[in-house]
């Protein structure tokens, strides 16, 4: 919220609005974030390696961990120099994640020897990830070979492994013992072969071929493929793609229930538009990285959501001017200080009958629209209070009748007529038309009985005690954080639009408030 809360405004937030609650923008049926692990080297400029794993594995709706098998001074314009911590480091790391968290997923990338390639390994067998996808890092850009050949055996035999490889067109070339294919046709055949002999699904990638099309193909071990056809992004910013593209299949098989179809297609439409987006960014004056959350960005935007606490608390302190006015009516200020003549009363109360009995169908339209059991529970059992309760409260004030004769109001039934074409428009709007009758009546009675009319509110033998205790009880008050929090509920759901819709509503049943209590003599 751009201002803090006034004192009374805050004291009113704090008792209905703030209370922890399911409903601030979180779906209790979401599906469970899933962990995903990268084994990988380091890259300080953030586009390749574990940095650019983490941020993909994040973009991909999961919770990304690290794993450092190799620190890596580099930038886009080339690698400096690698230091390979300790394998007994690296085991360390990995036991340490394993001993503790649910591992989901395994992204597999740099693994600069055979030593480490073993570790790794050994802890895969031993640890049995439900998903491992690796990418194997064996060429660099330069197109110098990073592997020696015992670590190309090394690799060789974990294959087996793992669910899913990534290589690129010079990498799959290493793997299958062949040249590198120069067209799309002789790379598949490569990928069939790799797939068939070491029982790996394999993901062909067309990025090092030229021309305008960029494909990639899913090979399974039984020979099936699945292509995913797409065109040439023109940009030299496609730095740690295949890091990128590898964890973004990771996080989504552990999402999809190890579905790498649905996998791999999702994670290349994401990877598509962080490309696209990739000139956005100033990073490097070489091959600059691809724009991970760029997607996200343009739908989500970048301002945190306001939880529902906070879009009622932010409608209350917008209306202090109406409150002030409402405090101000001769009505309250005479039943405060008990000089409010019995007459007055009465033709409130009359009103206030009248009233309650559309007011309990408005209530009983918001529990049949209401979201959630919950709500719905609440509406209706607060529509059988108003009918119940406060309804029969109302006759025995009257003497056990209400005078057969009495019309409502001209602002009775305008503030009716708000709630019923509140109804008419939704369950948000509807809440929110409602929630000023429980919110101004509690945050009044709180104040009369708090002293905040004067002393006379607070004097057991007031003449309206009666009434003043009737909504100054820990009943209301919590009746009334309930309906604030529903009512915030809606509002973090709710589109821009509707929230606005939401606000007006309420905005409007506070001045039809202001207004009930003016329309006596008194007032």
């Amino acid at each position: 919220m751009s201002e803090m809360l006034n004192d009374e405004a805050a004291a009113a937030v704090t008792q209905y609005g703030a209370e922890p609650s399911a409903g601030t923008g979180v779906d209790p049926q979401t599906e469970v974030i899933v962990n995903v692990l990268s084994i990988a080297g380091t890259d300080p400029t953030g586009g390749a390696g574990i940095q650019a794993d983490l941020k993909s594995i994040a973009a991909g709706g999961g919770y990304g961990m690290a794993a450092v098998t190799a620190l890596v001074a580099q930038n886009t314009r080339g690698v400096r120099e690698v230091y390979l911590p300790p394998v007994e480091f690296l085991r360390s790391q990995l036991d340490a994640v394993s001993d503790d968290v649910r591992i989901d997923a395994v992204k597999i990338g740099m693994l600069a020897n055979a030593e480490i390639i073993e570790t790794v390994a050994e802890w895969l067998r031993r640890v049995q990830p439900p998903i491992t996808v690796l990418d194997p890092v064996m060429i660099a850009a330069s197109g110098d070979k990073l592997l020696d050949p015992s670590a190309v055996a090394a690799l060789l035999q974990l294959l087996p492994e793992v669910d899913l490889i990534t290589p690129n067109l010079p990498e799959l070339a290493v793997i299958s013992g062949e040249p590198e294919a120069d067209d799309w046709a002789v790379a598949l055949e490569q990928a069939t072969r790799v797939a068939t002999a070491y029982g790996v699904r394999v993901l062909a990638k067309g990025g090092h071929l030229s021309g305008p099309q960029a494909p990639d193909a899913l090979v399974s071990p039984d020979g099936s493929v699945i292509h995913f056809p797409a065109d040439r992004i023109d940009t030299a910013n496609t730095h740690g793609t295949g890091c990128s593209l590898s964890s973004g299949i990771a996080v989504r098989a552990a999402r999809f229930g190890g579905d790498f179809e649905r996998a791999a297609r999702e994670a290349k439409q994401w990877l598509f538009e962080s490309i696209a987006a990739a000139d956005t960014l100033t990073v490097g004056e070489g091959s600059g990285p691809v724009s991970h959350f760029a997607g996200l960005w343009a739908r989500g935007g970048l301002d945190t959501a306001l939880t529902g606490a906070e879009i009622c608390a932010g409608w209350w302190e917008r209306i202090e001017l109406i409150r002030d006015q409402t405090d101000q009516t001769g009505f309250l200020q005479k039943l405060a200080d008990g000089t409010l003549e019995r007459a007055d009363f009465l033709h409130y109360v009359a009103q206030d009958s009248l009233f309650l009995r559309d007011y309990a169908r408005a209530l009983a339209q918001l529990s049949a629209m209401a979201p959630t059991p919950e709500a719905q529970l609440f509406w209706a059992k607060s529509a059988q209070s108003a009918i119940v309760g406060e309804l029969e409260l109302h006759r025995m004030r009257l003497g056990g009748v209400l005078d057969p004769g009495t019309r409502a109001s001209a602002t009775t039934s305008g503030y009716i007529n708000h709630f019923l074409a509140s109804c008419s428009r939704g369950y948000a709007e509807a809440a929110a038309a409602i929630l000023p009758c429980f919110w101004m009546y509690a945050d009044i009675a709180m104040r009369m009985a708090g002293g905040g009319f004067g002393a006379a509110a607070q004097d057991p033998d007031h003449p309206y005690a009666e009434w003043l205790q009737t909504y100054d009880s820990p009943g209301f008050a919590e009746e009334t954080a309930i309906a604030v929090r529903l009512t915030g509920d809606a509002a973090v759901t709710a589109s821009p639009e509707v929230r606005e819709r939401m606000w007006r509503a309420f905005e409007t049943a506070a001045i039809w408030e202001r207004e009930f209590f003016a329309q006596t003599a008194a007032g």
